[in-house]
Formats: structure tokens, C-alpha cells, sequence
């Protein structure tokens, strides 16, 4: 069983990152959501803890903290208006006895493969600020090519066995994460050009599909609170967005993962490449197929 210091020690991170929210803009409560607040795992051992919040140009803010007798984890995703193309700041954080399991990202709204003005505008100057932690926390292991698109050149993707000096340091890199993604949001500029609202919108909801697919923690959430309130608790709150933002669906953003049948191919990887290792190198740039992840982006 985790010690009782292990199991809060997700608490100070996200009260620190709401008090940071405040500073530039003032939250609000998403009443949309607000329903989402608390509830009980099936065998009631464990607990889920939601915080969900908007404000000037942030659609929606929103936590999620999962406390049982053997993990911990905390899901912590900003995602911005339409109209300002700034990345969706995403914290993923799983917690055990035996292991760590972290996603620290940037998540770039647009393919910054092939869009260097976009990659520039928004990750150039932070490139060394991702060398600083990703020197200090080794690539994770395997991602596939369909997923690596949805990540930034300054991604800590990572795992380790519980240590406190390792944890002092993810905080560390956490607020600083969060801190230059508050000064993104709040330099950003209103796009006035509708067309590009579009894509915008169409780029966040088609980020939200992946991820109501595809994201890992799918597993643990219908074993806690079982497949209906799972699949609710993704839909309407981790993922909001997905069912109001656009009418296109998982295969016709990402038609290779359909089959003959026209059903969804579980695999986790179809177009058949993964990186063991970063796929980025120093000064930023992408050294993986860059053929593969065109393909992705058509």
C-alpha cells in the first residue's frame, strides 16, 4: 500500500496551478460540468476528484485527481478558446508503489511537422527549457507514430520508481510548464479571421476525438467506476468539447484505424512505426519519418 505522503502529493500541484490561473484572467466555475465534482470508485476504496473552470480566452480548465489504496493519478488539461491558437497545456501524471508514469506537454494544436511557422511561434524560444528536463528524465519508451503528432519537441514523456528528488524535480518542471503556458495564452492575440477559427476548432476537436479513443487511462477509469460513468466522465468532462465542437468522427479524422468490417482496429499502432527513442533532437527538429507523420496529418 502507498504511504499517506505518496498519496497526496498531487494536491500542493494543482492548487499551486489554479493559483496561477487567477493571476491573469479570473476563473469561473464551467457550469456546464459543474455535476462533475466527486464520486466513489465501485468497491468504494477509491475516490475520484474533479475541478472543472473557464475564463477570458480558456474554454475550459479542468482536473481530475484518482486516489485508491495502490495508485494515485493526476489529469491536468487547459484548453484554449477557438479563436487563439495557443497549445492545450496537458499534465498526466500515474503514481504507484513501484513506478511513475508522466506526460508533461504542450500539446501543439496544429502539425508542426510540416508547419514550421507554427512549431517557431510557439516552441523555438522554449526548446531550452525542454532540454532542461528531458535531460533529467529519460524518454519513456514506445510511441507510436500516430500518437507522437499530438506531442511537442519539449515533451517529458517518461517513467521512474518513486523518489523524492525525482518528484521535487517534476514539480519544478510542471510549474514551469504551466508558467510560460500562462504567458502564451496571455500575449496571444483574438484571431479575427473566421476561416482560421475553423481550423482552430476543427484542430481541438479533432484532438479531443484521439484522445477520447485512444487515451490510456481509459482502462483504469472502467475498472474504478465501470464502462457508463467511464465513458460519461470522458465525454462531458476530461474530453469535453468532443460531442459540441464538431460533427466528424474518429475515422473520418483517422480513417486507417477503420477495417473491411467498418469497425474500429484495436491496435495501437497502424501505419506500423514507434520511437523507442525522442524523436526530436537538440535544437528541436523532428528526426523521425517524416513521410509517416504527412501521412497522418492529410
Amino acid at each position: 500500500m502507498l504511504q499517506v505522503g505518496c498519496l497526496l502529493h498531487f494536491l500542493p500541484l494543482c492548487h499551486s496551478a489554479l493559483t496561477e490561473s487567477r493571476l491573469p484572467a479570473e476563473l469561473r466555475s464551467c457550469s456546464s460540468i459543474e455535476k462533475f465534482s466527486s464520486m466513489n470508485s465501485k468497491d468504494g476504496k477509491g475516490m475520484l476528484s474533479m475541478l472543472s473552470f473557464e475564463a477570458t480566452k480558456i474554454r475550459l480548465l479542468r482536473s481530475l485527481i484518482i486516489e485508491t489504496e495502490t495508485m494515485q493519478v493526476f489529469d491536468f488539461t487547459v484548453f484554449p478558446e477557438a479563436e487563439y491558437d495557443v497549445p492545450i497545456f496537458c499534465a498526466n501524471f500515474f503514481t504507484s508503489a513501484k513506478t511513475n508514469i508522466v506526460v508533461l506537454d504542450l500539446n501543439p494544436l496544429h502539425d508542426i511537422i510540416n508547419r514550421h511557422e507554427y512549431k517557431d511561434k510557439y516552441f523555438k524560444s522554449l526548446i531550452p527549457l525542454g532540454l532542461k528536463y528531458t535531460q533529467l528524465f529519460p524518454w519513456g519508451g514506445k510511441l507510436t507514430s500516430e500518437s507522437i503528432n499530438f506531442f511537442s519537441p519539449i515533451v517529458i514523456w517518461t517513467k521512474f520508481t518513486s523518489n523524492p528528488q525525482k518528484y521535487d524535480i517534476l514539480y519544478s518542471a510542471f510549474r514551469d510548464y504551466y508558467k510560460v503556458w500562462l504567458e502564451l495564452i496571455c500575449k496571444s492575440v483574438k484571431e479575427t479571421d473566421k476561416s482560421q477559427v475553423v481550423l482552430n476548432l476543427e484542430a481541438q476537436h479533432r484532438y479531443l476525438t484521439w484522445r477520447v479513443e485512444k487515451d490510456p487511462g481509459q482502462g483504469v477509469l472502467k475498472k474504478l467506476i465501470g464502462d457508463t460513468l467511464a465513458k460519461d466522465l470522458l465525454r462531458k468532462f476530461l474530453f469535453n468539447g468532443v460531442d459540441e465542437l464538431g460533427s466528424k468522427t474518429f475515422y473520418d479524422y483517422f480513417p486507417h484505424y477503420c477495417t473491411q468490417e467498418g469497425m474500429l482496429n484495436k491496435k495501437g499502432n497502424i501505419v506500423g512505426k514507434s520511437f523507442e527513442n525522442r524523436p526530436w533532437n537538440a535544437r528541436g527538429e523532428f528526426i523521425g519519418n517524416w513521410f509517416l507523420n504527412w501521412v497522418l496529418f492529410i
